[in-house]
């Protein structure tokens, strides 16, 4: 099996002497783990950081055998945001969260266009918490387990959505879920629309929902917890404000 692809580096990890097992989300062809030959010397290490660009030319003998990539990097790629703690802990939430979601071999465009869009925004400070939040609900959708957010789950209006259900994953509104407000998890507006405002606490409300459902549709069922690289960029947000 060969294949050539656009890739978004996850992690990196060296094996042997010289070499080192690296982590891929690629376009087409899903998440890929390969071994990179000189993975570990000075000149491709800053190459294999998570969120790097690289252009994957992927070779194995079978589709379930460890196979082998030469990796060119494009573009400037996280050096960018070495000057940005809070940023780079954004982006290895993600890579964190996509390795540890996303099963092998299997094709997940929407994942990697969620990704995509992720790191193009992070070097926009007050922007880039709100569309971590939009990625990781891409990435439930992407999983099979999106969020129903279109209208009221109890009247079917589409107005008025305060709440989501932390058992179905949809909508509320604000009448019908009133009596159950404790019981129900707040949604942050810009989740229904570009053109809704980013108020104080949208953010934290929004990772709050991401968050439940990831850890109860993806993490849950493996035992697993979610990443601790999402719960340091959760924490680091909140001290910064911006949660």
């Amino acid at each position: 099996m060969e294949f050539t692809d656009e890739a978004i580096v996850l992690a990196a990890r060296s094996h042997g002497d010289t070499g080192a097992i690296v982590d891929l989300l690629t376009r087409s062809h899903g998440r890929r783990t390969a071994y990179v030959a000189g993975g570990a010397s000075r000149r491709m290490k800053p190459f294999l950081q998570p969120g790097a660009r690289v252009d994957a030319d992927l070779r194995s003998r079978t589709s379930d055998q460890l196979g082998s990539a030469r990796l060119e990097p494009t573009g400037e790629g996280p050096s960018a945001l070495f000057d940005d703690p809070l940023a780079l802990a954004g982006l290895s939430s993600a890579a964190a969260v996509t390795l540890a979601a996303l099963p092998e071999r299997e094709a997940h465009p929407g994942a990697f266009l969620a990704l995509e869009a992720l790191t193009g925004a992070l070097s926009l400070r007050d922007l880039w918490p709100a569309v971590y939040v939009r990625f990781e609900v891409g990435l439930l959708e992407e999983l099979g387990f999106g969020l129903d957010l279109s209208s009221c789950a109890v009247t079917g209006e589409p107005d008025d959505l305060v709440w989501v259900s932390p058992r179905t994953g949809r909508a509320v509104s604000r009448a019908a879920g009133e009596p159950f407000a404790d019981r129900l998890l707040p949604l942050p507006p810009f989740l229904l629309g570009a053109q809704a405002g980013l108020g104080a606490g949208d953010v934290g409300a929004g990772l709050e929902l991401t968050g439940h459902f990831l850890a109860r549709s993806v993490f849950d069922p493996m035992n697993r917890p979610l990443p601790e690289a999402r719960d340091r960029m959760v924490a680091r947000l909140s001290a910064a404000g911006l949660a």
